[in-house]
């Protein structure tokens, strides 16, 4: 391939290693190869090419020898792709990953609790260079949601989740103390006002060793006077236990679940 083309949309997500849905990723993987050229150039022609124009638009990476557009322009990109294969929740996802990927590669210290980072900015950047994109609007409500600070897909959807349902946002991925300053825990989902922390236990948490540190941090953070729950996949995904799960939480939140879209 020319050094004037890169690899773009789903065949970039997946070179850059994007939390993709199981849809996204089959369709990148079985689908054609999406290629882009200078608008000059032209669309490249060739079976099993997919081809797009506009790369003088974009910032390109070098991925594994591979000329890829930028992370936060194949985020913009996969926009493109419509509300029928990429949802706004999905978009968030892929867009809380992007953005801890730029603000680890930055000099810059992200605050617990911000809502805007480098990687932030990035992606405003990003669409901003854009005119009349595909999929803006899918784009701009995924903006308002995305934060800094997110360590994997689930807890953006769990976080999501309670946004969606009208509770109050949590934190993202702070430090917890106590009454002294002392370090405590890190909490996944963190209500500080209310002393609430929802716990995201994912796979890797089942490791004995990894249940058993987390059953230590549970025990200690109660005894300073807060509320661990823990959630899981089903919690989010299955409505019955996504009904009880938000229950739960409105209760140790204080909050009517009457005011709530507990759904």
């Amino acid at each position: 391939m020319p050094d004037v083309r890169a690899f773009s949309h789903v065949t970039a997500a997946l070179i850059h290693g994007l939390p993709l849905t199981r849809r996204l990723e089959e369709l990148a993987l079985a689908g054609t190869l999406h290629v882009m050229a200078r608008t000059p150039d032209g669309r490249t022609d060739r079976p099993g090419v997919t081809g797009h124009r506009g790369l003088e638009l974009r910032a390109v990476d070098l991925v594994d020898g591979l000329w890829v557009t930028s992370l936060a322009d194949t985020w913009c990109d996969l926009a493109t792709l419509g509300p029928r294969v990429l949802s706004v929740d999905d978009l968030v996802v892929i867009g809380d990953h992007v953005v801890r990927i730029l603000d680890e590669g930055s000099d810059v210290v992200v605050r617990p609790g911000s809502s805007t980072s480098p990687g932030v900015r990035a992606l405003h950047q990003a669409l901003g260079q854009r005119v009349r994109p595909r999929g803006k609007v899918l784009l701009r409500q995924a903006l308002d949601l995305i934060r800094p600070r997110v360590k994997s897909p689930m807890e953006s959807r769990s976080r999501l989740m309670f946004v969606r349902a009208g509770f109050p946002e949590p934190e993202v991925n702070i430090s917890i103390t106590d009454d002294l300053g002392e370090w405590l825990a890190e909490g996944d989902l963190v209500w500080r006002d209310k002393r609430v922390v929802g716990e995201y236990q994912g796979a890797v948490h089942g490791e004995i060793k990894q249940r058993s540190a987390d059953s230590a941090r549970g025990h200690l953070l109660r005894r300073h006077g807060w509320t661990v729950e823990e959630l899981f996949a089903d919690d989010v995904f299955r409505p019955p236990r996504r009904v009880d799960a938000l229950r739960r939480f409105a209760e140790h939140l204080e909050l009517d679940p009457r005011t709530l879209l507990i759904a």
